[in-house]
């Protein structure tokens, strides 16, 4: 079994990925290694200190450097990165997204300039799960078709045609691949899309439910609709996915997100926003944000969040933060970025420990609580 649901609590799910790598509880938040690494942090970091138990690798970054042949030659991301637990790997699609004018989608799949050189490349739903299967990933993501909001009802309705088709020809690809003796331990997750739409986003949900992925992922959100749309899209959409299989939140967010996507039946979330705003100078606590490069915190001895045990604020004072940001030291971004991180991972671990006491409504309105106080 890979997805072990083991209790639920007021629409919040707590459970436990089985993964070749990894055993990994659920609720889970997934940090961010666009480049086989969480910037500024090593697998020291992540592994021991962090006890962080599955992050995400980009298909698109890693394709581009250093390439299939160096992953396949290391035998996949966690021999090449030295974090030994469990990777989740995406398609490249929301790269192929964002990077706008250099993209071209076509039926066969997605041409896109490289970023670094200007190179022409083609994904297809085949190939990006053969990189994937270079990474190795214990979870690799299926190609899809992703939009900005707002959308029209035509550009809808062919996202989720285009989603939908990708998606039948990656698990077909998959299933030759495991025909073939290989890919026994890469697990295959489809991607609903159709906007804040419901009539689409119900086409998506039970077109890809048929294909029997291994888990489902919500993309398509964060990318323009307002918070309301989003929570409703999410409430929306996860009953109709099956209860058995993980259900991932693809790029979202706060941690009020993840609150909220998490009573909504949500297990699984990954977003760069710990680690890229800790590098900014904001910092996450159990009171809210904190601007680190705020002159009131020059002399100030205490720790980021009183409430937190971190390897950060056990051990430094926001004095120090601040001078090491006013200082542009190199070692403030791996000591803000192991703060931020250790604030959402402890976040999923109480919300966990909620859900399985029957106290997850409790655990949200006192998050909430100390956010107002």
């Amino acid at each position: 079994m890979m997805f072990e649901l083991l209790h639920t609590n007021d629409g919040a799910r707590a459970g436990k990925l089985h993964l070749a790598h990894s055993i990994v509880p659920t609720p889970v938040f997934m940090p961010v290694g666009t480049q086989a690494c969480v910037k500024g942090l090593d697998a020291t970091d992540l592994g021991e200190i962090l006890q962080a138990k599955l992050i995400l690798a980009n298909t698109y970054h890693t394709y581009l450097r250093p390439g299939a042949a160096i992953m396949k030659e290391f035998g996949g991301v966690h021999n090449f990165s030295g974090f030994n637990a469990s990777f989740l790997s995406d398609s490249g699609g929301f790269q192929a997204f964002s990077l706008g004018a250099n993209v071209k989608k076509t039926d066969s799949g997605v041409w896109f300039s490289s970023h670094i050189d200007g190179s022409k490349h083609l994904f297809t739903p085949e190939s990006v799960l053969d990189m994937q299967y270079a990474l190795n990933s214990d979870i690799m993501m299926v190609l899809d078709d992703l939009i900005a909001l707002p959308a029209t009802q035509e550009r809808l309705a062919l996202s989720v045609e285009t989603t939908t088709k990708w998606a039948k020809r990656s698990i077909a690809y998959h299933k030759e691949q495991k025909d073939l003796g290989k890919a026994s331990t890469n697990h295959l997750f489809g991607i609903v899309q159709g906007g804040v739409s419901e009539q689409f986003r119900t086409q998506s949900a039970l077109e890809l439910r048929e294909l029997d992925f291994d888990g489902y992922a919500l993309g398509g959100l964060a990318v323009g609709e307002s918070a309301e749309e989003m929570y409703a899209t999410i409430a929306h959409t996860t009953p109709l996915l099956p209860e058995s299989k993980p259900r991932y939140l693809m790029g979202v967010g706060t941690p009020e997100n993840l609150i909220e996507a998490i009573h909504r039946g949500v297990d699984m979330f990954d977003c760069v926003m710990p680690c890229r705003n800790a590098r900014n100078g904001t910092l996450f606590t159990h009171f809210g944000k904190l601007n680190i490069k705020n002159s009131c915190y020059k002399n100030d001895p205490a720790p980021i969040d009183p409430a937190c045990a971190c390897y950060t604020c056990t051990r430094y004072s926001r004095a120090y933060l601040h001078h090491l940001n006013k200082a542009q030291e190199l070692t403030y971004h791996r000591l803000a970025t192991l703060h931020n991180l250790s604030y959402y991972l402890e976040l999923m671990r109480a919300a966990r420990e909620a859900i399985m006491h029957d106290k997850w409504l409790e655990f949200r309105a006192e998050f909430y609580a100390k956010r107002q106080a």
